[in-house]
């Protein structure tokens, strides 16, 4: 990233990244560790009991991933065919809008991911220190 803003480019990526992980990191932890729960409210409710564990535990340690910048392409690309899946499951039989269908987190979570596979994590990262690293 080339000119004067771009530190300033890299220093936003990094707080979109760390943001968007953290935020989907506790949406997993509230599915399987019960964290981040209103007081005396429950644990989210699942519409696949058979997968909420393992839905649940993606989230949680691929929001860790993206929180750090590590194996980035990788992770993201799962988490957004995640939230696709999500999407085209959960919500889509409810009508293909996803205001309507409530499921605009589900797709904006997966096209924030799509974009992190194909832009990686940035140079501020642990990506970036171990590709820095290597000659």
């Amino acid at each position: 990233m080339e000119g004067r803003t771009g530190w300033l480019t890299e220093w936003a990526f990094l707080l979109l990244r760390v943001v968007v992980g953290f935020l989907f990191f506790c949406h997993g932890a509230q599915k399987v560790l019960g964290w981040f729960v209103e007081p005396g409210g429950q644990r989210m409710a699942l519409a696949f009991p058979q997968l909420p564990w393992f839905a649940g535990w993606i989230e949680v340690v691929g929001g860790a991933l993206i929180v750090i910048g590590l194996l980035t392409h990788l992770v993201a690309f799962l988490l957004s065919g995640e939230m696709a899946v999500a999407y085209f499951m959960a919500h889509a039989p409810h009508g293909f809008i996803p205001l309507l269908n409530h499921g605009e987190l589900a797709a904006l979570y997966s096209f924030i991911f799509l974009y992190f596979a194909a832009q990686g994590a940035g140079p501020y990262s642990v990506d970036g220190a171990i590709r820095r690293r290597r000659p």
